[in-house]
């Protein structure tokens, strides 16, 4: 019998000013039980607390990207208090982040997988992949925020079509409605997202939370409050160092190396 330690249900890699994280139940679809929740959260929080990441690239291992909650575990009762408890941290924390999440999704992102890719800032999607509504086959409405993402990528219409019908969203239309952002091969995905990943990394992180800050909320509030709310971000990043950094390349007509000050 092996005493070898359980494989982490999250895998973590750091390559310079990009970390990667991996779902890490292949054998399950990615299915969240209780402790890749659990461990999701961890490294979530142990990127946050680290300045040095300023992108995060999120996918799963083996065959997809999530297959969402693990139907083997049952339902606690209510089951309001695990969402609650267990999902929405991990969920709002990517939302909430200064840094930016990409979520690379290859085979399927089901139920709150789907919510979980979503939560992400920008998506890459392989061309085969699809994002799937599974909650009406067990005569279930979406949580984690599904309703949320899907409305205000495609509109009432064809958020509910996609719900009430069980529907799996193909990537192709995942692009159209702006709930992904590139295609590309299966074979190339990875690589392909992970060099975005690095471009976007070398950017100025304070110029582009701002920017995650600002489109986080817009689309709630009347324009007014957003002018006025950019004007406040634009307070704290024209006297950043970065800002000065960035005009000094401009002039010179090289390229800026931003630093986060």
């Amino acid at each position: 019998m092996s005493d070898a330690p359980p494989s982490p249900f999250v895998l973590c890699e750091r390559k310079g000013m990009v970390a990667v994280l991996t779902l890490n139940r292949p054998n399950a679809f990615n299915a969240f039980n209780a402790n890749l929740r659990s461990e999701l959260l961890r490294a979530i929080e142990a990127i946050e607390a680290d300045d040095a990441i300023r992108v995060v690239v999120l996918r799963g291992s083996g065959s997809g990207f999530c297959a969402g909650a693990d139907l083997a575990e049952g339902f606690p009762e209510p089951v309001s208090e695990q969402i609650e408890r267990e999902y929405k941290p991990f969920l709002t924390a990517i939302v909430e982040s200064r840094k930016i999440y990409i979520a690379q999704v290859h085979g399927t992102a089901a139920g709150i997988g789907a919510a979980l890719a979503m939560s992400c800032d920008l998506m890459t999607m392989a061309e085969d992949a699809s994002i799937y509504m599974a909650f009406a086959a067990v005569a279930l409405v979406p949580d984690g925020g599904n309703t949320w993402f899907l409305l205000r990528a495609m509109g009432y219409a064809r958020a509910l079509a996609a719900i009430v019908e069980g529907a799996r969203i193909p990537a192709s239309d995942c692009l159209s409605f702006g709930i992904a952002n590139r295609l590309a091969s299966p074979g190339d995905l990875e690589a392909e997202t992970r060099s975005w990943a690095e471009r976007l990394a070398q950017g100025a992180p304070l110029a582009m939370s701002a920017a995650k800050r600002l489109l986080r909320t817009s689309g709630l509030r009347p324009l007014a409050e957003v002018i006025s709310l950019e004007a406040q971000e634009q307070n704290a990043l024209t006297i950043s160092q970065d800002c000065q950094r960035g005009i000094a390349a401009f002039r010179a007509r090289s390229r800026p190396v931003f630093e986060g000050t």
